[in-house]
């Protein structure tokens, strides 16, 4: 049934969209002009001066945080304007925007949380503020009221455990797709999720070879290279299910979507056709080989050498936060072949054979050697410090047949990782609103459920309101890049909003469960742990936050 949104019963504001509508130029505005005072404050003669945007680095982040709140609310207004046109805005999704609109208008003019120290501010830039018109004051003093709050939880508690909260606005075939990955998580994958991580085992092959048959690794490979041939956004919906179970299941994925992208951007016609159908099937596990202790983001600065022998190449040097790195078959592995440059300019991309190892000897190719990292969270697939010392790559292997170029292909893969990320948080933080919710209305205090108290009921609320805007956020960058358009910018906003929303959740969830939270036996311990990680893989927020400033001011 269709919102009908005159009844005195609801907590809904009269004519919702059209308030939500009328508040957004304001919002342009502000973007506007933040973009206009940083400017004036860092470009020098033309172009962006590094040391002075450095400097300026709190208020571009401030920008960064900015833009990403405006586009946030322009996906969900061209949500929910999809939604009537369907006939589908029920009082949910009227609850969920209204919501939205009412926080995120008055953090923009009060200060957009960062992390948890740290608020971005309209004043960081410099800018005086006017007052707000009439349809953002509106919705800044009501739409985020308890009485909605309340009202949204109260339909929450009434949906079935498997619900998203609200109607994504996707197409039906992937809701098909989200059905089938979902029914496999709830089966598969969540009733021993929390065996794995407690065991620090690997996940089970069983379920690596479930999701090939699934067409999992092949998803968005063309079909004539053995893929499906669908959409980022299948993709998308995908790894929000499986994550939602498990975020080491549902990133085990990312590594193909990431060595298929290198081999399609990049790659010869030769290297397509030998490498993507067995990346498709399963039939060989990849693992990106990049990140070097030390160097952290600044890739430029890889000391990894690949010296010519003959034909071929010997690799030499260290590499670090290697994920999946012992069990696989390839890695596609970024190091330096000119040993004269000292910047990007000498990197070069390889698809370097090995061989899968074993729990008795996980890395058994002579020249490579492995140590394991113990980590927190994000277990499942492990993490691994590798040592290089004159381990062979075949020349066939270099990515293009041509050396300098691995910077620029890593590059081309960064909107795909960084959208497919920004889906793994979105599942991340659905699981901590599942276990939260739940937790919420079978614990009884004081002769009531949790969920009857108002303030746990809003932390609920909020679960639910960001986890769909940041749903409509990734969507649209999905979107974007399936439409053959260019969406660096809004991947990484995706990714920078999904990942402080997933640990929002996860902590809100774990307060929602008290003490009971803390002790490691409870499963929301465990998505806690696997939240944290959200903010620093794929780009830490702090660089993402850079990268987004210096496109905005490009």
């Amino acid at each position: 049934m269709a919102l009908d949104n005159s009844s005195s019963e609801t907590a809904l504001l009269p004519d919702l969209t059209g308030l939500t509508k009328a508040s957004l130029p304001e919002v342009d505005a502000l973007l506007v002009a933040a973009i206009a005072a940083l400017r004036a404050r860092v470009v020098r003669e033309g172009k962006i001066s590094a040391a002075a945007l450095e400097r300026d680095q709190y208020a571009a982040h401030a920008l960064s945080w900015l833009a990403c709140y405006a586009l946030a609310l322009h996906q969900m207004q061209d949500w929910a304007t999809g939604l009537q046109a369907a006939g589908k805005f029920t009082e949910i999704e009227g609850l969920l925007l209204q919501i939205a609109f009412g926080e995120y208008l008055s953090q923009i003019r009060g200060g957009i949380s960062m992390s948890q120290g740290e608020v971005a501010r309209l004043s960081d830039l410099g800018l005086d503020l006017p007052p707000p018109g009439p349809a953002a004051a509106r919705l800044m003093a009501d739409g985020n009221s308890i009485a909605a709050r309340l009202c949204l939880v109260a339909l929450m508690r009434q949906a079935p455990a498997s619900a998203t909260f609200g109607a994504t606005g996707l197409e039906d075939e992937l809701e098909m797709i989200r059905d089938q990955f979902r029914r496999y998580a709830a089966e598969k994958v969540t009733p021993f999720a929390h065996g794995w991580h407690l065991n620090d085992d690997l996940i089970p092959m069983e379920i690596i070879n479930d999701l090939a048959g699934m067409g999992v690794f092949g998803l968005t490979i063309p079909e004539e290279f053995g893929g499906l041939g669908l959409s980022k956004a299948s993709m998308v919906v995908v790894s929000e299910e499986l994550s939602r179970g498990y975020i080491g299941v549902g990133s085990l994925g990312t590594r193909t979507e990431i060595a298929a992208e290198l081999i399609l951007c990049g790659g010869t016609a030769e290297q397509k056709a030998q490498w993507l159908p067995k990346l498709a099937s399963g039939e060989i596990l990849p693992t990106a080989v990049f990140t070097e202790p030390g160097t952290g983001s600044d890739l430029g600065a890889l000391r990894t050498r690949a010296t010519p022998q003959g034909a071929d190449y010997m690799v030499t040097g260290n590499k670090t936060w290697i994920t999946h790195a012992a069990r696989t078959h390839v890695m596609t592995l970024l190091a330096r072949t000119d040993p004269a440059s000292t910047d990007y300019r000498g990197l070069s991309m390889f698809l370097a054979e090995k061989i899968p190892g074993s729990d008795a000897a996980p890395f058994p190719d002579e020249g490579i050697t492995g140590t394991e990292i113990r980590v927190l969270g994000y277990r499942g697939m492990k993490e691994y410090e590798l040592a290089f010392d004159g381990f062979a790559v075949k020349g066939a292997n270099l990515l293009g047949g041509v050396p300098g170029q691995g910077f620029k292909q890593l590059m081309q893969t960064f909107e795909s990782a960084r959208i497919q990320t920004g889906a793994r948080a979105i599942g991340v933080a659905q699981s901590a609103l599942d276990l939260g919710l739940r937790y919420a209305m079978d614990r009884q205090q004081f002769g009531k459920p949790l969920a009857d108290f108002p303030r746990i009921a809003s932390k609920l609320a909020m679960m639910a309101v960001e986890i769909m805007v940041t749903r409509q956020l990734t969507y649209f960058a999905a979107a974007q890049k399936d439409n053959g358009q260019r969406c660096d910018l809004e991947a990484g906003m995706a990714k920078l909003l999904g990942a402080r929303v997933a640990w929002a959740a996860a902590d809100n969830a774990l307060q929602i469960h008290g003490g009971n939270g803390f002790a490691l036996e409870y499963p929301i311990s465990r998505i806690l742990c696997d939240a944290r990680i959200l903010n620093i893989f794929e780009g830490a927020a702090e660089i993402q936050a850079q990268v987004i400033a210096r496109r905005l001011l490009d």
